[in-house]
């Protein structure tokens, strides 16, 4: 019965608890295995603390041995720990530091384990912290606290000598940082504080100065590679040891420096720049840089400007290509005619001459009408067929580009070329489309249809549909509108 137990001094309960306690201790600094108490050892060590704490006062020892608990932590880390991390620097601090935090918690939990009485009925009587929290502020307040900046720089020297190429032991330095995370006891804010805050500020120091080269000796393709490199190295690094909570931050830092503070220099390289690789047609090197600048905040609208203003830069070459044409063609009509009056072909009368000029006129005037149109509507079919691909496959079908391919398609779809309106030399174009099929080319049935859909499609860049001339016409073009 509990009344006829023998009592335990403290000194004396002490003194047996200190024998567990040095064996635990001579398990750690040999390397062996955890499980060298037998269970007979600890159940004496566990009965002992029991006994000790469930003894009626002034025997009840429960305060002296959580005191004593916590000074067998602050001993052992004083006496062994410190003085074995004092003796090492840079990378064989972090080894010794790694080793001993793991030291320390198998410490913990078998002491843990020997003091569990207090845990279950002293601690939560007197609200005071659990043993593990216990032993995990002893290593915090006392190794921690004086070696948390000399390995915060030990672990950012790894890390920069990894992004200049070097191969470095990532699961030490996955280990080391996973003290930071675990001083915090449960939040971030240890973690952020004492690491994260000089990563972030360093991360930025090294992509300025990486950037700052790469500005003036690659293209704006090759800069973008490196760029696209670095962000997925990043990302690679925190996935095999920083926390997963540094990634995004991370990450901004990278894209703010290599991309944010250079995109106008980049965007606007004479040989390289968005405007060439639009028209050089790299497709790649045009969806690396939607990719890349959809990332940072605004990135995209100087992209788009400049991908608007090229198609309509294209748009603008078409019509004038189609005025070229129909002004010369018309040159050329009139040269032979004045060639024929002066080869001495007779002269009609006043009534007969009036009537054939006014035929020929307005055959040529169809003729010409017929060859602009052809020429014309195929060409802008053609480029809004390119650039349509272009928002689909570069750009994402994204809502900028749509609407700045929208906005330029607007711009050279609602010119006069060669005395008409662009809706119509489209209506001309259908027109003898659907009479001839395509003409010399005879095309099928499908073709024909898949080019009016097209055509169909330019109508909606039309803004007003001009009050035509022929009734005709008029009544053609407002067909193909309402089907828009």
């Amino acid at each position: 019965m509990m009344n006829d137990r023998k009592v335990i001094n403290l000194e004396e309960g002490w003194d047996f608890m200190q024998k567990g306690i040095v064996k635990l201790r001579g398990i750690l600094d040999t390397d062996t295995a955890e499980e060298a108490f037998t269970p007979q050892e600890y159940m004496n060590l566990y009965t002992t603390i029991y006994n000790m704490c469930t003894q009626k006062p002034p025997h009840d020892f429960s305060q002296q041995l959580y005191e004593r608990y916590r000074e067998a932590f602050n001993t052992y880390i004083t006496t062994v720990v410190l003085p074995s991390l004092d003796e090492k620097n840079g990378e064989f601090m972090l080894k010794e530091l790694v080793r001993r935090w793991d030291d320390h918690k198998v410490m913990v939990r078998w002491l843990s384990r020997f003091f569990n009485y207090l845990d279950r009925y002293y601690i939560q009587r007197h609200n005071l912290a659990q043993l593990k929290d216990v032993g995990a502020l002893c290593f915090r307040d006392l190794v921690y606290a004086k070696l948390k900046t000399t390995a915060k720089d030990a672990i950012l020297e790894l890390i920069d000598k990894e992004r200049d190429g070097e191969q470095i032991d990532r699961a030490l330095v996955k280990n080391a940082l996973g003290i930071f995370v675990e001083m915090g006891m449960g939040g971030m804010e240890t973690y952020e504080t004492d690491f994260e805050t000089f990563l972030l500020t360093n991360t930025a120091s090294h992509y300025a100065r990486k950037a700052s080269v790469w500005i003036e000796e690659n293209s704006c393709p090759e800069y973008l590679i490196k760029a696209e490199e670095c962000l997925g190295k990043e990302k690679e690094r925190v996935g095999f040891y920083l926390h997963a909570s540094s990634e995004t931050k991370l990450l901004k830092e990278v894209e703010r420096e290599t991309l944010s503070e250079y995109e106008t220099r980049l965007l606007e390289k004479e040989h390289s720049g968005a405007a060439a690789l639009l028209r050089d047609d790299k497709t790649e090197d045009l969806a690396r840089v939607f990719r890349l600048f959809k990332r940072v905040p605004s990135g995209l609208p100087p992209v788009a400007e400049i991908f608007k203003k090229h198609v309509e830069k294209e748009g603008a070459a078409l019509v004038k290509r189609a005025d070229e044409a129909a002004s010369a063609k018309k040159e050329s009509a009139s040269k032979t005619k004045g060639k024929g009056e002066a080869d001495g072909t007779p002269t009609p009368t006043p009534d007969k001459e009036s009537s054939k000029e006014a035929k020929v006129s307005d055959k040529d005037s169809k003729a010409l009408s017929s060859d602009t149109s052809t020429i014309f509507v195929k060409d802008v079919i053609a480029l809004h067929d390119k650039y349509v691909a272009y928002v689909t496959t570069c750009f994402a079908e994204d809502s900028l580009f749509l609407r700045a391919l929208k906005e330029a398609c607007e711009v050279f779809c609602n010119k006069i070329i060669a005395g008409s309106t662009s809706a119509e030399l489209m209506a001309t174009f259908c027109d003898k489309l659907l009479k001839k099929g395509g003409g010399s080319e005879k095309l099928s049935d499908e073709s024909v249809e898949e080019t009016l859909e097209k055509v169909v499609r330019l109508l909606a860049y039309v803004r007003y549909v001009f009050p035509f001339p022929n009734p005709s016409t008029h009544c053609f073009i407002s067909q193909l509108v309402t089907v828009v």
